[in-house]
């Protein structure tokens, strides 16, 4: 795997470095820029060795830009930098429409909520109209017009009912007839009994006579 860095080679000075390759933290004098930039340069050449570590054990795909205080850039890619930074803007142009949704006009929701108000009121009367209700303002044809729905909403409910009745009947009929012939069985189980005592007494009678 080809990697990018690019970092200015800088001394890290003697001594260990601490236990597991770890820096051990210094307290920085802030008004000594020389310990800022050793200290930066530490961290940053362990970041980039963790970088590349990971692109190697994982095999994942890893961009790493840096700007030091001074305005220095160091970068590491474990492929091209372009690449990573062309994947990383393709996904977040994919994510951004979710981003960018425009949210919903409150004018809109109030036009829509207003409508299905309206709708409900609507078959609210209705359905009054169906109980015989509020009908003083209705003509002649309206009410005739609700009468035609009435009779066919009765018609429909007695098709249903008569269907209903007739599977109900069916059923009755089925257990009657299981009924039956249970009851044929267990007259034959009886007529087989009486049989065989009757065949027991008189072979009974045989040996005592």
């Amino acid at each position: 795997m080809t990697s990018e860095e690019k970092a200015r080679p800088i001394e890290e000075g003697g001594g260990g470095g601490g236990e597991g390759g770890k820096i051990p933290s210094m307290e920085i004098n802030p008004h000594s820029s020389s310990s800022v930039h050793i200290t930066f340069a530490k961290r940053r050449n362990l970041l980039m060795k963790k970088a590349k570590d990971l692109s190697q054990l994982c095999d994942a795909e890893v961009g790493i830009i840096i700007f030091s205080c001074t305005g220095q850039l160091y970068e590491y890619s474990s492929s091209s930098m372009d690449s990573v930074i062309q994947r990383y803007n393709n996904l977040k142009q994919e994510a951004q429409p979710e981003l960018d949704r425009p949210t919903v006009n409150a004018e809109v929701l109030e036009e829509e909520i207003a409508k299905l108000t309206r709708q409900l009121q609507g078959l609210q009367e209705y359905h009054r109209q169906l109980m015989g209700e509020d009908l003083s303002g209705l003509s002649v044809k309206d009410i005739q017009k609700l009468e035609s729905q009435l009779e066919m909403s009765l018609s429909t409910i007695r098709l249903q009912k008569e269907q209903i009745m007739t599977d109900q009947i069916n059923e009755l009929h089925r257990k009657r007839h299981l009924i039956h012939q249970e009851n044929i069985e267990l007259q034959e189980k009886v007529n087989l009994i009486d049989k065989e005592n009757a065949e027991f007494v008189e072979k009974v009678s045989i040996m005592y006579v």
